[in-house]
């Protein structure tokens, strides 16, 4: 699920405005073509290469790209699927105030990428170019929104280099995963080396242990949420990729009645959030959210029966589309589950 504000403002703008790209050459021109060795990629590089993205554009290039600038959970993807120093530089949290990794980063190293933005807006363009970047690759949430590309710099970051985006809203999440790998295994990922294979059969043991979970605790309301400090969010299961899948694997998801704009959410005053009963609640965990210790003061959470109960987990609500980085979001799913009583009607 997107960043609540960011979702507001993706289901707002629609395609993204295109603008002038008026300085780009000397930009280019000031950065040279020599600024330091490519990395070397997971194979061979010769060849053309080509990928198709979920805006159906064919990316072609007379080499395969080896130098690719991604958004970080994007990165950290791609990383899981055995890309390494092909990843020369990130966009998007990636970094804590105390310098650790952000968990969206996984198992990306931050030291050895050149980080253009830790935040939503966030985008150096002078840095991008300097990378000399064969390729821009990102999640796409509406069609033609490229995540965390902003809007009022995206004419003169595209221009650079080709961009990749893969649909990441609307489907089940194995969607964006099976097209992230295909995208890593494009690049020169080997897709049956040992970690990526372990991976996906973690993946498909998780799957398997919600689903028992499910059977052996039946009845249990999960609702998905986000807090702000004046509203309370709903995420529905029908947009959102992870609770999708999650439903497809039989839980029982709260599906909100009043959506906003571009139907990610409800969006309810504090004083409304009892609208939807639920056993157990998944909250998202990320920085731009309140976590359990700011929501103590606002006392219709802490009468939520879910609350009462300490039914509440964290929520990665953009996850990591690898095997590597779903397994353990569904493996915590089935925990939560399994450890739920009946709280509701």
């Amino acid at each position: 699920m997107p960043d609540i504000v960011s979702s507001r403002r993706l289901s707002r703008r629609g395609l993204l405005a295109a603008a002038g790209a008026a300085g780009l050459t000397a930009l280019l021109a000031g950065c040279g073509k020599d600024g330091g060795d490519a990395p070397t990629s997971a194979g061979p590089i010769g060849g053309p290469w080509s990928f198709t993205d979920d805006r159906s554009e064919k990316v072609d290039a007379a080499a395969r790209p080896s130098r690719i600038v991604a958004f970080t959970g994007v990165a950290a993807a791609l990383v899981d699927f055995g890309l390494d120093k092909q990843i020369v530089g990130v966009f998007g949290e990636t970094k804590k105030a105390d310098g650790s990794k952000e968990p969206q980063a996984g198992d990306l190293n931050v030291e050895q990428v050149e980080i253009l933005g830790n935040a939503w807006g966030e985008f150096n363009l002078e840095k991008y170019a300097g990378l000399r970047p064969d390729l821009l690759v990102t999640h796409m949430y509406d069609p033609g929104a490229l995540w965390y590309v902003p809007d009022e710099s995206k004419a003169k970051i595209l221009p650079l280099a080709p961009s990749v985006a893969i649909t990441t809203a609307r489907v089940p999440m194995t969607k964006p995963i099976e097209r992230y790998a295909e995208l890593a295994g494009s690049l020169g990922a080997d897709l049956n080396a040992k970690k990526v294979t372990d991976a996906k059969a973690r993946f498909t043991a998780a799957a398997d242990a919600v689903r028992q979970a499910v059977k052996a605790n039946p009845g249990i309301k999960v609702m998905a949420a986000s807090g702000s400090p004046d509203l309370f969010y709903v995420s529905n299961p029908k947009v959102s990729t992870d609770l999708m899948y999650f439903a497809e694997l039989g839980v029982d998801i709260v599906v909100p009645t009043k959506l906003e704009q571009g139907d990610y959410f409800e969006a309810l005053s504090w004083e409304n959030t009892a609208k939807f009963p639920a056993d157990l609640i998944l909250l998202d965990n990320r920085p731009t959210a309140l976590q359990p210790k700011d929501l103590a003061a606002k006392p219709t959470w802490a009468q939520l029966p879910a609350v009462k109960a300490n039914q509440v987990t964290p929520w990665d609500a953009v996850p990591r589309f690898s095997y590597a980085g779903a397994a353990p979001l569904l493996e915590n799913l089935a925990t939560a589950i399994r450890g739920a009583r009946k709280v509701t009607a």
